[in-house]
């Protein structure tokens, strides 16, 4: 399925190198936020020579190169004093109270709590500098509105509401510890830990943290691996890019050395993992144009309903469930996957032929006839998936006319979700199209996707 990776490459880079020569920027270091924020982090031994905050056309707020970076150079070494963890929300006036409080917090609540907090304190906050350049909304999908949820891929869309809940279940049973900390609160502890409060500081959490191991405590339950890093946060996502980033226990700062290096004025990127848009979306909020590792998940849901008419299919989705081949099944610009192809496959068999089942997952073809019912199977998903994906940027285009902001921020990332997921299908199908076109041995008609029995 990598046959035609060198030329999605060449491809990527001349749309890359396009990109970058009408990509527009504006310096924001004269801003009085961040002003402010460099002169916070100044005081605490950091100082930056090699980047400056800047607004681009295309990404948004990021990082810019004062100079060119070379590969191998350090981009940012920022000291312990500047993170904000766990350790330091205990040693500050929380500290206290976390501290006395059964059953224990969790580390990321613990985080969260702080961070609305400090929000209300205003400039009275130690970390105001930094609270006071933080996004006020976010386009994570557990910020989502319901009519913006429902336009999601099913997939995405349940992995959202679970997120949506665990931070309802976050807020909900927690409110006894909320009310403890009325000491400190100048307004009433029901109007500041509200659920919108608290979701906007877990979204700042899980969007802008980096992994940061810290030893275990008394005081807080389960693992702690969270730092917010300011300034270091304003780093953008590329997958193409490379860096080495973590914290070095001998300088006491949480470092990024470049691996592939940044021309000047460019922007500097980071890398988050090999991330598909789907995971961007869910984690970050955003959606990476031309990500090559994108893909698009087949729900089991539409799998049975494509396959309907086979009366032993609630069977073979038991053994396919049982033996762990139900997740991750996908298809990308190249085809379907493996892990798809093989539940297909084995999905094709008559009771005559279960037998057969270990040469499947080995790879092994069963027959001509069986290889062609799992490739149209795998064809009538993606037309399945792409008509799902039209309806739904149909449905964008509409409520995009009606919609104030935020909702329009939050129908424009599923936009482009939807229109990369609508040209992955595309070229899938063609790819498809192209295989069976190919094949010598084709039987004559179109087999009937339901008739396996």
């Amino acid at each position: 399925m990598r046959g035609h990776s060198h030329r999605a490459g060449r491809t990527a880079r001349k749309r890359r190198q396009k990109n970058e020569s009408t990509v527009r920027s504006v310096s924001l270091c004269h801003q009085p936020q961040f002003v402010n924020l460099l002169k916070f982090l100044h005081q605490r031994g950091f100082c930056s020579a090699l980047l400056q905050p800047a607004l681009f056309s295309d990404t948004g707020r990021g990082l810019q190169a004062l100079q060119t970076i070379k590969p191998g150079q350090l981009v940012i070494s920022l000291p312990e004093s500047c993170l904000l963890t766990t350790s330091a929300v205990l040693d500050g006036y929380l500290g206290r109270y976390i501290k006395s409080w059964k059953p224990r917090l969790s580390p990321l609540l613990a985080l969260c709590v702080f961070l609305v907090c400090e929000r209300h304190r205003g400039e009275a906050s130690d970390w105001f500098p930094y609270i006071d350049v933080l996004p006020t909304a976010y386009t994570c999908p557990a910020c989502f509105s319901d009519d913006v949820m429902a336009l999601l891929p099913t997939s995405v869309q349940r992995r959202a509401l679970e997120q949506r809940e665990a931070v309802k279940e976050m807020h909900s049973s927690n409110l006894e510890f909320f009310r403890s900390l009325q000491p400190i609160l100048s307004q009433p502890a029901e109007d500041v830990l509200t659920y919108e409060a608290l979701r906007w500081a877990w979204c700042s959490v899980n969007t802008r943290s980096v992994f940061m191991s810290h030893p275990s405590n008394n005081f807080l339950s389960g693992p702690d691996n969270y730092a917010l890093a300011p300034f270091l946060d304003l780093l953008n996502h590329r997958p193409d890019v490379q860096v080495k980033a973590g914290f070095n226990d001998v300088t006491r700062c949480y470092e990024i050395r470049s691996v592939s290096g940044t021309l000047r004025y460019q922007q500097a990127f980071i890398n988050y993992g090999s991330h598909d848009n789907q995971r961007l979306l869910l984690e970050y909020g955003f959606v990476a144009p031309a990500n090559p590792h994108s893909v698009v998940y087949v729900d089991t849901d539409l799998l049975c309903d494509v396959l309907r008419g086979d009366r032993s299919l609630a069977q073979k989705i038991k053994f396919l469930r049982e033996n762990e081949f139900l997740h991750n099944l996908t298809v990308s610009s190249e085809g379907p996957s493996w892990r798809l192809m093989t539940a297909l496959r084995l999905l094709s068999l008559p009771q005559t032929l279960y037998h057969q089942w270990k040469a499947v997952l080995l790879g092994q073809l069963v027959c001509e006839e069986r290889e062609q019912w799992s490739v149209w199977a795998a064809k009538t998903l993606c037309q399945r998936l792409l008509q799902d994906t039209c309806r739904a940027l149909d449905k964008v285009s509409r409520l995009l006319q009606q919609s104030e902001q935020p909702v329009r921020e939050q129908l424009d990332v599923v936009k482009s979700l939807r229109q990369e997921e609508r040209c992955i299908l595309g070229s899938c199908l063609e790819a498809l199209e192209d295989s069976l076109r190919h094949n010598d041995n084709l039987l004559l008609g179109h087999p009937d996707v339901g008739a396996v029995s």
